[in-house]
């Protein structure tokens, strides 16, 4: 935006997605680079083209209609008419954690998902370390190793098959899962591909010396793992949307904004990109 010489200010709450994660994968000419280190070259580069950036968490915003300005301009007689152009411009007004207020014309949203991980002894801890979700970031670092992958739906099935192709030792615990919710398809799939189902509740991970070394489950019995996989929900935050009245539809992952080719939402002036609209189903 900054290039096209549009006026851009950018407020960032500094809460990345990846910031669990200590090094960036498979990403062309940055693999191993941490991602805070990469969002602030980013940062960097976008104040050379004049776009301003502010470290803060929007937490509203408004939209002026037109029919609201021009009844404000007629009962303000006081302002010139320079000024009331001026204002007229600022459509959208968005409200700042610090309370600082920002004005613009446009509003592009942005503000991705959120995971949210089971609720189980260990995982939000080493959530980004040996606690992983994705096999295509990771699984290169941790190939061969001893891997356990911890259900939250009976679609980690699908997980659990994918992994398989970075270790040969791969261990599927149910937790909350009933194995009689899987189809019998898919426990084939799973022995053919040689992955162990383990039945009953986890009841959470066992660290030593700053590493996971074994699955526990509630009766107590253990399972020595090294590297867990599971599959956080992933929460739109389209909260900020809603506020503005753009219209949502429901998804399995969550509410999505109704968005058309380019992103466009169904309130004028506002577009959503990323993870904003595009569910994990579509992305």
């Amino acid at each position: 935006m900054g290039r096209a010489r549009r006026r851009t200010l950018v407020v960032d709450a500094g809460e990345p997605r990846n910031a669990p994660a200590a090094h960036m994968r498979g990403y062309l000419s940055r693999d191993g680079m941490p991602p805070a280190e990469f969002l602030e070259i980013g940062r960097k580069e976008i104040a050379r083209y004049g776009v301003e950036l502010v470290r803060d968490t929007a937490v509203d915003i408004t939209r002026e209609t037109r029919d609201t300005r021009e009844t404000r301009e007629t009962r303000d007689t006081r302002e010139t008419r320079e000024t009331r152009d001026t204002r007229e411009t600022r459509d959208f007004t968005v409200m700042l954690a610090s309370g600082r207020t920002v004005q613009g014309r446009r509003l592009v949203v942005a503000t991705g998902l959120k995971d949210v991980l089971p609720d189980v002894p260990g995982v939000a801890e080493r959530f980004g370390k040996d606690v992983l979700h994705c096999p295509y970031c990771h699984g290169w670092e941790v190939r061969d190793r001893a891997f356990g992958v911890l259900a939250t739906t009976p679609l980690s099935v699908h997980q659990a098959l994918m992994v398989s192709q970075w270790s040969k030792d791969v261990t599927f615990f149910l937790h909350t899962v009933e194995q009689d919710e899987l189809p019998d398809d898919d426990l084939c799939r799973l022995a053919a591909a040689g992955v162990d189902v383990v039945p009953g509740e986890v009841d959470g991970l066992v660290v030593a010396g700053d590493r996971v070394t074994a699955v526990r489950l509630k009766d107590g019995t253990t399972f020595a793992r090294e590297v867990v996989f599971t599959t956080p929900g992933a929460v739109p935050q389209t909260d900020l949307l809603a506020r503005l009245g753009a219209e949502l539809y429901q998804t399995p992952f969550g509410s999505y904004p109704v968005v058309d080719s380019t992103g466009r939402t169904t309130v004028p002036g506002v577009w959503a990109v990323g993870n904003a609209w595009a569910s994990p189903s579509r992305s």
